[in-house]
């Protein structure tokens, strides 16, 4: 019997190669859908025809993380975002992780895809947006993202991405976290921040020393990153085998950090997410590290990941 063909749930498939690392892309969203380094997963990988669980591996824009009620005021007018995370009654992730990319560029270490966000209610704006990634045999997957402002007026954004890391351990309770972070920012149950940044020291969630995450619960922002002399930050989660170090280049100020809790029990703290963030939660609201793009402005920002065996 002819089976019935069709398309994929993500669109295309962009496979990328370099030395021993591979990786695949997605058209919808420009997704991270894989990432191994000799057949060793680095990150939670899922199939062509799967929708990206728990946001696995989407790009955000153009703003990461939560806005409270989707409501936002920029330059004196208010704005109503549909609330894409209706049971907490907020707009989550942005605007384009569900929409489909065309390739720009594409070669055997990288791909570029581009989308153009035309204006909507809730985001009169026009961004041309381009995410590229590239492989090194040495240096594993970076990836740049960015946002030129189209339009004719001045608009809100930020920026992120959502990879789940995996050292090759059943639970992230058996690895090991470095967290070059020193402020946390508490949230309530909707995922709002309820004040501002706030020392780890002396907290459960100090982890700039690297140590074993154990049953620590972590669904929160950090900020106050150290980076190294290369403008990097860089995190790292260790297994007894592997070892996934992350790192994000100037602008990414924050990275939300969520050891997964909140997921259904066969994803529950299967991976740790360290997802780099240009602003915290609800910076439409606070305008806190919001960037504002003038007319014909573009920015750029970098992260990777790479993955050596142990």
């Amino acid at each position: 019997m002819t089976q019935p063909s069709g398309l994929a749930l993500t669109g295309a498939q962009h496979d990328i190669t370099a030395g021993d690392y591979h990786a695949t892309i997605t058209e919808l969203g420009a997704g991270l859908r894989r990432l191994d380094h000799r057949g060793r997963a680095s990150i939670v990988e899922y199939e062509a025809d799967e929708m990206p669980p728990a946001g696995a591996g989407q790009l955000l824009a153009p703003w990461p993380n939560r806005v409270d009620g989707g409501r936002y005021t920029f330059q004196g007018v208010a704005h109503q975002l549909d609330l894409s995370e209706p049971a907490a009654g907020n707009a989550i992730h942005g605007l384009t992780r569900w929409h489909n990319w065309q390739v720009a560029a594409q070669e055997g270490s990288a791909v570029e895809l581009r989308h153009v966000l035309y204006g909507q209610p809730g985001y009169p704006f026009c961004l041309e947006l381009t995410a590229r990634y590239e492989l090194s045999a040495d240096e594993g997957l970076e990836v740049s993202v960015s946002a030129a402002n189209a339009g004719s007026v001045a608009a809100p954004y930020g920026t992120g991405n959502h990879p789940y890391l995996t050292a090759g351990t059943p639970l992230v309770d058996e690895c090991e976290l470095e967290l070059p972070a020193a402020q946390w920012l508490a949230a309530d149950d909707r995922g709002i921040p309820a004040g501002g940044p706030a020392d780890v020291a002396g907290t459960e969630f100090d982890f700039r020393a690297r140590r074993a995450i154990g049953g620590t619960r972590i669904d929160h922002a950090f900020t106050g990153l150290a980076a190294g002399a290369d403008g990097r930050v860089r995190a790292r989660l260790t297994g007894p085998e592997a070892e996934v170090e992350f790192w994000a280049g100037p602008g990414y100020s924050w990275l939300q950090v969520f050891t997964g809790d909140a997921l259904v029990p066969e994803r529950r703290r299967r991976a740790l997410a360290i997802e780099p963030m240009t602003c915290p939660p609800n910076a439409l609201v606070s305008g806190t590290d919001l960037i504002t793009l003038a007319p014909g402005e573009r920015v750029t920002h970098h992260w990777g990941i790479r993955l050596r065996s142990l």
